[in-house]
Formats: C-alpha cells, sequence, structure tokens
C-alpha cells in the first residue's frame, strides 16, 4: 500500500486538483483553517504523479481541466486498486444534471458546485472521510482476520482484496501481477454464474492445476460484488488453521484431521507420529483453544476452515 507522504501525522489529508491558482488558494486556505494537511495539483497528470507517492484520505477534483480533465483522471485512479478506495468530491460549475451523473458515474462520492460554498464543502468532506474510515476499519479487520476475500465493479473490474486474496490470485497466474485491475483468467466466468442464483452457492474449479472454490459473500456496499476464493486441500487448511490460531504447524495438522474424525492411531500413521505424540499435541491443542474435548476443538477448526 503507498504511504502517505505527511509522515506520521494523525491529521486528515486532503489533495485539492484545480487548475486555477485563486480556487487553490481559497480552498488550501479553508482546508488548513480546519486543521487539515492539503497536498496540491494542478492537472490531471499532475495528480496521477503525486498518487504515486501519497495517499490522501479524500480528493477534491475539479471536474474539467485543460489536458487530462477531472473525470478522465478520476476513472484512471479508479481503475487501480492501489487508489480506488480513495473517496472524490467532484467540483463544477455546469449546472446540467447530465454532468453531474457523468462525474458521478466515474467513481466520484459527491459533488459541489462552483463558486463553493464553505461549509457545504466541509460537511460533505467530514460526511466522506468518516464513511472512508469506517470502509477502512472494516477492510483491516479482514485482512488481520486472514480473509480471502475480493470485490468487483458491475463491470466485472476488481475493485479490492485482502493480502490473502492477493497471494492466490498471483499463485493461479503469475502474470497477473502486471495488471491489478483484472481477475485472473477463468474467476470471472464463475462469478456470472453465482449471481445468476443458476446453480450451486459454491463452485469448485482448478486454475494452474490449484483447486479452489469461489462463494458469494454479502456486501452493503452499492455496486459491489464480494466473493470469497479459497484454496482447497490439506495444505491449504493448514496454513488457515495457523494464521487464526496459536498452533504450531504439527498441532494445526493433527487438529485437522482430528477433526475429519480420524482416529490418534489413523493420525499418526498419517502424519508419521507415534499415537502418544498425537496424544500430546492434542493437549497443546486443547489448552490454546480452551477447550477440553475433541468435539468443541473440531467445532472450532470447521468454523475457521470454512470462513
Amino acid at each position: 500500500m503507498i504511504e502517505r507522504a505527511r509522515g506520521q501525522s494523525a491529521r486528515d489529508c486532503i489533495l485539492v486538483v484545480d487548475d486555477n491558482p485563486e480556487s487553490l488558494r481559497f480552498l488550501v486556505d479553508t482546508l488548513e483553517a480546519e486543521g487539515m494537511d492539503v497536498l496540491i495539483a494542478r492537472s490531471g497528470e499532475a495528480t496521477l504523479d503525486l498518487l504515486a507517492h501519497a495517499a490522501p484520505d479524500l480528493i477534491l477534483m475539479d471536474a474539467l481541466m485543460p489536458g487530462l480533465s477531472g473525470l478522465e483522471t478520476t476513472r484512471r485512479l479508479k481503475s487501480d486498486p492501489a487508489t480506488a478506495h480513495i473517496p472524490v468530491i467532484f467540483m463544477t460549475g455546469l449546472t446540467d444534471p447530465e454532468h453531474v451523473v457523468t462525474a458521478l458515474e466515474t467513481g466520484g462520492v459527491d459533488y459541489v458546485r462552483k463558486p463553493v460554498v464553505v461549509g457545504e464543502l466541509l460537511a460533505r468532506i467530514r460526511v466522506h472521510l468518516a464513511n472512508a474510515r469506517a470502509s477502512y476499519r472494516s477492510r483491516l479487520a479482514l485482512d488481520r482476520a486472514g480473509r480471502s476475500l475480493a470485490a468487483v465493479g458491475a463491470s466485472g473490474e476488481l475493485l479490492w482484496c485482502t493480502p490473502q486474496a492477493e497471494a492466490l490470485f498471483r499463485k493461479l497466474d503469475p502474470a497477473w501481477a502486471a495488471d491489478g485491475r483484472t481477475l485472473p483468467q477463468g474467476i470471472a466466468p464463475a462469478l456470472v454464474q453465482l449471481r445468476s442464483g443458476a446453480g450451486p452457492a459454491t463452485i469448485a474449479l482448478t486454475l494452474a492445476g490449484i483447486d479452489i472454490e469461489i462463494a458469494l459473500a454479502d456486501s452493503d456496499r452499492s455496486g459491489e460484488v464480494l466473493f470469497k476464493i479459497a484454496e482447497v486441500g490439506e495444505a491449504s487448511k493448514v496454513e488457515l488453521l495457523l494464521r487464526q490460531t496459536d498452533l504450531t504447524r504439527r498441532e494445526a495438522e493433527v487438529l485437522l484431521w482430528v477433526s475429519y474424525g480420524k482416529t490418534n492411531r489413523t493420525v499418526s500413521e498419517i502424519l508419521g507420529i507415534s499415537p502418544r505424540t498425537v496424544n500430546k499435541h492434542l493437549e497443546q491443542v486443547f489448552r490454546k483453544l480452551g477447550v477440553e474435548t475433541r468435539a468443541a476443538a473440531t467445532a472450532i477448526a470447521v468454523k475457521l476452515i470454512s470462513e
């Protein structure tokens, strides 16, 4: 993820994009008076260059500028997963409703008309900053929970994904790293089938010799299709247990096979260890999970693996 260019400041950072020096000066003074840090760019091209090195919390974008317009600049940053999450508020002097609709369709979250009314502008900024922070916290929680989730837009373009999903995408398609805006080959058709509702709730398929499962997940964001993707097989399930518990790898392996209903002797044969060693590992599993029985440990394992 791109780091902020403003050090460790906890203040909100706003990028103002406008080709008019007077408008820039007015907006910078207004925002700084509200305790915000401000970055500026005077063209669409300068905006894209700046976003390669800095990550503002919100962008105020002049919709119409010479060269790369604000509309086209926003289309480009919304097509890049590294910047797609940044809310964009358009500033426009046009009153044509079709122009406003076009601006919002590029990915903007809101718009204000010029000349800007300060109170209205600040109110809209605060609302969208709060929404962006809530969304960031939700995704951070998903990342830390080890969830392999991704979201696509109405046209199938990748909006965002957790690090776990990104790692699996790269494993499925090494060339995917060169174009993070699209999904690896074979995933999009499965999503189309899942969204149609004509078939199972989970689709299993093999891509690049790797067995995976894909299922839709609930999303509270309009225009976003959220899905879970996971590699299936014992090795991947052990990795899931390791990410979500304090177990050692051997303990996770023992727990996995016990969750399949295997006896200690069978587990010992599968893993090449003695039944007594299996039992010692299970004792540690019970202690770390805070349970006392195989059934309770199995219930926890099944829940963690299925998430």
